[in-house]
């Protein structure tokens, strides 16, 4: 039965996209579609060979998630192929599907019960691969802002006056270095699991925390620098800059809960990089769609095309698979008659 909850999340993120769209339509209604082409196409082919190699960087730490939490279960019998196929289908699909399917929970079930996982295996890997990602996000925020502080006063007018304090901003990136730090020291420590109301927080083996701290930071650098080699100079803020921006919006696209964070992740960044010149912003734009056709929109038609491709291939495995031979009936003896003793009289019979 449907309940509120049901459609509370959903009407969010419309509503999120509608406002979004309408002050990312305020920003960008002087905007030229030809100039925004032009800078596309003015950006240096070995720069957008660049991009699209932290594409794939970014995709290869995200299967590197799958691989992570598979060890944490003990499993060792699944291919690299077939670990980085699903997670590629399961993130391209759900990126842009929106973050109430971040996890991808039902391509993974589809896939992985395919190789004996249990639903509780695929349960625990899904939670491991999400909190895989939230901490590469805390630990690259926690270190942006610990380094550049300042940073975040770009987002004035986006997020609270006291968040985009450069001295509000230390203390948080302090804080979220100290969660992190909380969670390697009870990985090692061998602690007990943490509860905070309904959440609970299990430490991994410190192998397995190791390889966590690595996959989740590379894939977001990864991401961000699609956007970093898509911007020109002239209006390049530089790596830690890009990195704290691109954190902001797609932090804030996310939590948003607009599908695949459409119009809040553009107007975030874009509104975040603080270029008023016409002809630098179109730049700016032109690096955002770069992004998210990268990122995006091409893993999503790459993705369609793999489950097609999977799902055939299961119906024919299930065609190609033989039947139950029939088993042959038991003659059928009139009642009161003995087949033994037919027989025998008919053995004895002359010819």
């Amino acid at each position: 039965m449907k309940t509120i909850k049901d459609f509370a999340w959903p009407l969010i993120g419309i509503l999120a996209i509608a406002i979004s769209g309408y002050f990312l339509y305020q920003e960008l209604k002087t905007t030229s579609m030809a100039a925004v082409w032009g800078a596309i196409v003015a950006i240096p082919p070995h720069r957008m060979a660049l991009a699209g190699l932290s594409t794939l960087v970014a995709y290869a730490a995200l299967a590197w998630y799958d691989r992570i939490a598979l060890l944490h279960l003990g499993v060792r019998g699944i291919s690299w192929f077939f670990v980085a196929v699903c997670s590629f289908t399961t993130y391209a699909l759900s990126h842009n599907i929106g973050a109430s399917v971040f996890s991808g929970a039902l391509v993974r079930y589809r896939a992985y019960t395919a190789k004996g996982l249990s639903a509780a295996q695929v349960a625990v890997l899904v939670a491991l691969c999400s909190f895989t990602f939230f901490l590469g996000t805390i630990l690259l925020g926690g270190v942006v802002l610990v380094i550049e502080p300042q940073l975040l006063s770009r987002l004035k007018g986006i997020l609270p006056g006291f968040l985009t304090d450069p001295k509000t901003a230390l203390i948080v990136g302090i804080g979220l270095l100290a969660f992190v730090a909380l969670y390697v020291a009870g990985s090692i420590l061998r602690l007990p699991p943490l509860h905070i109301r309904k959440f609970k927080l299990e430490y991994p083996r410190p192998a397995i925390m190791g390889r966590q701290l690595l996959a989740a930071p590379l894939e977001l650098l990864g991401a961000a620098g699609i956007l970093y080699f898509a911007l020109p100079e002239a209006v390049n803020p530089g790596p830690i800059a890009v990195i704290a921006i691109f954190l902001a919006s797609f932090s804030v696209a996310l939590v948003s809960n607009a599908p695949g964070g459409l119009g809040v992740f553009e107007l975030v960044f874009i509104t975040a990089m603080q270029i008023t010149d016409p002809g630098q912003k179109d730049a700016i734009i032109a690096a955002v769609i770069v992004f998210r056709v990268f990122y995006f929109w091409i893993p999503a038609l790459i993705s369609v095309v793999v489950v097609l491709l999977y799902e055939r291939s299961r119906l024919a495995d299930l065609a190609r698979a033989p039947q139950a031979s029939a088993v042959p009936a038991p003659p059928v003896v009139a009642p009161g008659l003995d087949p033994t003793r037919i027989k025998k009289k008919l053995e004895k019979k002359p010819l």
